[in-house]
């Protein structure tokens, strides 16, 4: 499997986290119930954030920087990051619902990005052979964070 593939495959299963967290958490009661589920999709996303920026992000920085989208991918990251921070400070159901509804859109619009740019660049700079191995090794992690 290459590496595009599983990280696409995990896109895949966040996008359905994206829709279930939009439907319900209108309906959430109380600030525990909002910053628990705010708490596992930082969770979630910080482990496929770190996944990318080691085996994928790093071999094509040079490409981000020639089509000028480097500080954007990143500005994409940390403007995600705040939003779950803030969702964990607030003191105001409100506040919180809208700072991870902030979150899921900044999220949605980054991964439409990476899809849409970064996995067709990565396909056209990266040869077969790497993509590959960047598959295995992402596999590799996945079975030892099992164990």
């Amino acid at each position: 499997m290459k590496i595009t593939e599983a990280l696409f495959a995990e896109h895949l299963v966040f996008h359905n986290m994206f829709d279930h967290i939009e439907k319900i958490l209108p309906h959430l009661k109380t600030l525990g119930e909002i910053k628990a589920l705010a708490s596992v999709l930082e969770k979630l996303l910080e482990a496929h954030s770190t996944t990318e920026d080691d085996l994928f992000i790093g071999p094509l920085e040079h490409c981000f920087e020639q089509i000028g989208q480097r500080e954007t991918f990143h500005q994409e990251h940390e403007e995600i990051d705040a939003n779950l921070r803030l969702v964990q400070n607030a003191r105001q159901t409100r506040q919180a619902r809208q700072m991870l509804q902030k979150a899921v859109t900044y999220s949605r619009q980054h991964f439409d990005r990476e899809e849409r740019i970064v996995f067709p660049m990565a396909e056209r700079v990266l040869n077969e052979r790497t993509l590959t191995e960047l598959g295995q090794v992402w596999m590799a992690q996945r079975v030892r964070t099992k164990a």
